[in-house]
């Protein structure tokens, strides 16, 4: 494939960050984007909403559907898909990127959180997979992407904060498991960024602006993210890609353009978590 034209995009956790960028980089190409979140009013400490996230879009050229629902819900998810299929007549792409995070050891992490992050990372991911497939297979090139990191059995990364670890790992999981159990039908792929992203989670979790000024900008994912979708699905399928991997792959060799801080060395950007 060479872009994206009409092509439709379901993509969770749409209304900011990572997944909105995704979106927005799609409608360039004039793709249908199929936005499913939760937030539908401005919240105090992450911005946007499914409206001005849509807004984005339809500026960069595509069509946009809002479904408004919690990934927790089965019905929700089902009345989503049902409701993209009726206005776009099919599903082409599912970007699983709804997420929830809390970095807290085994003894500090209240149940409550332990199954916010099992229902929407991983269980919500397998749903959306679920519901979206029979759709997928109808497609001319379908993929699924996971935002998600490589299965590195690095037992530190289980020790820091385990419960957030098996959630993002579950996500993982399905890659490995349903881009098998649908090869040749379906590509299922996971991608992953080297560095932390700009995005809520890195300003509420991980040092405030300090993490921020050494982060790149979401546009580094959803470029990435762009490459993979515009592979063939019959043989692009059961990879873990690395964002930076993938952009030089694609011929970016000088990735200062995605840097919040252009100036800033490489080499002092901010990891990000499962990449020893």
């Amino acid at each position: 494939m060479s872009n994206l034209s009409g092509k439709t995009l379901f993509i969770t956790g749409a209304s900011r960050g990572i997944g909105k960028a995704i979106g927005v980089r799609a409608a360039r190409d004039g793709a249908n984007i199929v936005l499913f979140a939760k937030t539908t009013t401005p919240h105090p400490k992450l911005p946007g909403t499914l409206y001005t996230a849509a807004e984005e879009m339809e500026a960069a050229g595509g069509k946009t559907l809002i479904c408004v629902g919690d990934i927790r819900e089965e019905d929700q998810v089902q009345a989503a898909v049902d409701q993209a299929v009726a206005t776009f007549g099919g599903i082409d792409i599912l970007v699983n990127n709804a997420s929830a995070i809390s970095l807290t050891p085994t003894e500090a992490t209240d149940m409550k959180r332990f199954d916010l992050m099992h229902q929407i990372n991983t269980r919500g991911t397998f749903l959306a997979s679920q519901r979206c497939l029979p759709h997928l297979k109808k497609a001319a090139n379908p993929h699924v992407l996971n935002l998600s990191p490589p299965l590195h059995f690095s037992a530190g990364w289980f020790a820091r904060h385990c419960a957030y670890t098996m959630a993002k790992y579950g996500m993982s999981l399905c890659v490995y498991g349903m881009a098998e159990e649908y090869r040749g039908k379906v590509a299922f792929n996971a991608l992953w960024p080297r560095t932390a992203i700009n995005t809520a989670a890195v300003q509420n979790h991980l040092g405030g602006q300090e993490s921020v000024a050494a982060a790149r900008q979401p546009e580094i994912m959803a470029d990435a993210a762009y490459h993979i979708l515009c592979q063939d699905a019959r043989t692009c399928s059961g990879n873990f890609f690395i964002d930076d991997e993938v952009m030089r792959e694609a011929g970016v060799t000088d990735l200062r353009q995605y840097q919040v801080d252009p100036s800033m060395d490489e080499k002092t950007l901010l990891p990000d978590f499962f990449l020893d």
